[in-house]
């Protein structure tokens, strides 16, 4: 019988590696799940927060991992975004990889029927949840031309599906999709990767937010074909193989981390 050969372990590994990550609100957070994995595979690690209050939850978190790089940045904020990536690149000209896991729409709207968005709350959650992506990644672009590189971010299956609730995020998540794979596009010239981890629902602050979170995990939790919801762990290790030599041919992707649940076309018999 011939044996199948095994991945080398080096490919998996992300030693002498840089990045940015943008979104750790707390340890619970999916960002928070990918640094850490980014950590033990041997990755140096940068941060971004929001805010004074926000910054003092990370520090500890990042001090943890190894990392005195924390900058102060918002999104929406053009001169933000500047003086962020300025002060990055004074501490380190090049990075390989960036995580953009930044989403925001008004936990009011989240409620309800997606008829009722308003018009300043659709504006702001595109602009947040998904040209923040395209912002971001083309300051990271100049600091990843001559190595390449891996830019990531985060979407949810409420971009394709209908999921109660979700409402205009849905439309955002769709909106970076895209964006995702046009963004891959363009930077593949210059050997850098774009893909997307879509995890099913997870016990987050920005989970939370939206109306029914608790019914929904759980019904995902039943259902799903591994019977089990995304564990960070597990969105962590798909982030480190999207950003190590594993996955030097894989862009323009969405992948899936959701115990299988989007393939399903109803609920398990037993739930019916």
């Amino acid at each position: 019988m011939t044996k199948t050969p095994e991945m080398p372990t080096a490919a998996l590994q992300m030693h002498g590696k840089r990045g940015l990550i943008m979104g750790v609100a707390n340890d619970r957070s999916i960002a928070w799940g990918i640094a850490r994995a980014m950590h033990a595979a041997g990755a140096e690690l940068a941060f971004s927060y929001q805010g004074e209050a926000f910054g003092k939850r990370l520090e500890p978190l990042a001090a943890s991992v190894g990392s005195d790089v924390m900058v102060d940045v918002d999104v929406t904020d053009d001169a933000s975004l500047d003086v962020g990536f300025a002060a990055l690149a004074a501490r380190w000209p090049t990075i390989d990889f960036l995580v953009h896991a930044i989403a925001f729409s008004d936990k009011a709207e989240l409620t309800g029927r997606f008829l009722n968005t308003t018009r300043a709350n659709f504006k702001h959650s595109m602009d947040v949840s998904c040209y923040s992506f395209i912002d971001v990644a083309r300051r990271a672009h100049p600091m990843m031309r001559e190595n390449g590189g891996t830019l990531l971010t985060l979407t949810y299956q409420g971009s394709n599906r209908v999921v109660p609730n979700y409402n205009v995020m849905g439309v955002a998540k769709a909106a970076l999709e895209s964006a995702t794979r046009y963004l891959a596009n363009d930077l593949g010239p210059d050997g850098i990767r774009v893909n997307a981890i879509s995890p099913g629902p997870m016990k987050t602050l920005a989970g939370a937010a939206i109306g029914g979170a608790r019914r929904t995990y759980k019904h995902t939790d039943m259902n799903a074909p591994m019977r089990s919801n995304a564990t960070l762990e597990a969105i962590g290790g798909t982030a480190v193989y999207l950003a190590s030599e594993a996955g030097a041919c894989t862009t323009g992707e969405i992948i899936r981390v959701d115990g299988g649940f989007h393939v399903l076309g109803m609920p398990q018999a037993e739930n019916l």
